[in-house]
């Protein structure tokens, strides 16, 4: 069955196998932005395939799997980033044969450079090739050289965005044709709540009475030095005292100059760090928010503003990369290079609640048409490709 490159897709027998070692469900940074794709997918696929068999390879042992999904656990540590390297290149190859998979999925970048059956890679982004100088050099060689040689030798590739799709064409000229563009999604649990219900979370959870919400890591890549600066600009003009600028999320690397930047302009008064916020908290924090502000370099989708959309924030964001794509008409798109288009778009949302109105109808609308078992089914449909199928709905 693993030779012949065909697979009857509409047979039980099919064993598709995901090489999942980078899902936590730790409440830590880990449990962020590519994990949260990783569990969500894992949950949905087997709706979206009843008839297959699905194994998914974990380090977790925690990871409660869906009815339909099965689980192997490694005892290696793979937590550790160079464990799961070496886990990868070594075992999983010897495990996917020993399971008897038909197709094995990398959800994250890199599949064995050698393995008995064919592959599929999830490429979210390709931030560390057109992005360097915002990796660690280790980080980078890492991706550059075992990603890129995963997706020229995968039999199909996934990626999150048409952006992330058009550089993979551009910088490792990956034929199109091999590229399926499967978008991420958001949770049931991300929706609006009655006022209410907002103001007495908002004081449970201590944050100020108005803000402007920043939430991802904090990186280079994310410019958060921008919103400081933007945010500085418009409070320098603004008779307002009373709202805060809060800047949540894990630190990444070289976030110091986020609050060397913070103390240059004397803003240490007005901008809170809460740090890392649990995924079962985020809602809260988006739906009590004036807007969300969301100036990234690049991004291979780009969940938080998705998120917030979803909790009926209005948002602010780039015109760059895949946000448009996310978020289309129902955000205020900004140059991310330009601090006096960002500061201006705060100040208008601020100030102009019929607009910010406007943009939460819209953003509600858009999100909407993001879901999880889409993201699913779509899937399974490169899948089908990637086994010589035709991508029809199981």
């Amino acid at each position: 069955m693993w030779y012949n490159g065909r697979v009857n897709s509409q047979s039980s027998s099919v064993h598709v196998g995901l090489s999942a070692h980078l899902l936590s469900t730790r409440p830590s940074y880990r449990s962020a932005g590519i994990n949260r794709y990783i569990q969500q997918l894992l949950y949905a696929l087997p709706q979206a395939a009843p008839t297959w068999r699905l194994t998914a390879f974990v380090g977790d042992a925690r990871f409660v799997p869906p009815p339909g999904l099965t689980v192997r656990c490694s005892r290696w540590p793979t937590a550790n980033p160079w464990v799961r390297i070496v886990w990868e290149q070594t075992v999983q190859p010897w495990a996917a044969w020993r399971a008897q998979i038909d197709l094995l999925h990398a959800l994250a970048y890199v599949a064995p450079v050698v393995a008995a059956c064919p592959t599929v890679v999830t490429v979210h982004d390709l931030s560390f090739v057109r992005y360097p100088q915002a990796f660690r050099p280790l980080n980078r060689l890492y991706l550059t050289h075992l990603a890129k040689r995963s997706v020229w030798r995968a039999r199909r590739v996934l990626a999150d965005s048409y952006s992330t799709r058009d550089d993979l064409v551009r910088y490792w000229q990956v034929p199109a044709s091999r590229i399926s563009v499967v978008h991420a999604a958001v949770e049931e649990e991300y929706h609006p709540l009655p006022e209410r219900e907002v103001e007495e979370r908002r004081r449970r959870r201590q944050l100020p009475a108005r803000f402007v919400l920043y939430l991802g890591t904090l990186e280079p890549r994310k410019n958060v030095t921008a919103v400081v600066e933007a945010f500085a600009r418009w409070a320098a003009r603004s008779r307002d005292r009373e709202t805060w600028l809060v800047i949540a999320g894990a630190r990444g690397w070289y976030y110091q100059q986020i609050f060397a930047k913070v103390e240059a302009l004397g803003l240490t008064d007005r901008v809170l760090f809460p740090g890392f916020v649990p995924a079962s908290d985020l809602p809260d924090w988006y739906r009590a928010a004036v807007l969300f502000i969301y100036p990234s370099l690049y991004e291979g989708f780009g969940l938080p503003p998705l998120e917030a959309m979803a909790c009926g924030t209005p948002v602010i964001t780039s015109n760059t990369s895949s946000l448009p794509e996310v978020v289309g008409d129902a955000a205020l798109l900004v140059d991310p290079y330009d601090v006096e288009a960002i500061a201006e778009a705060m100040a208008r949302l601020l100030t102009d609640a019929g607009l910010r109105q406007r943009l939460r109808e819209a953003g509600l609308a858009r999100a909407r048409l993001f879901s999880w078992e889409r993201t699913a089914r779509e899937t399974v449909a490169a899948y089908r490709l990637a086994l010589g199928q035709d991508a029809i709905d199981e």
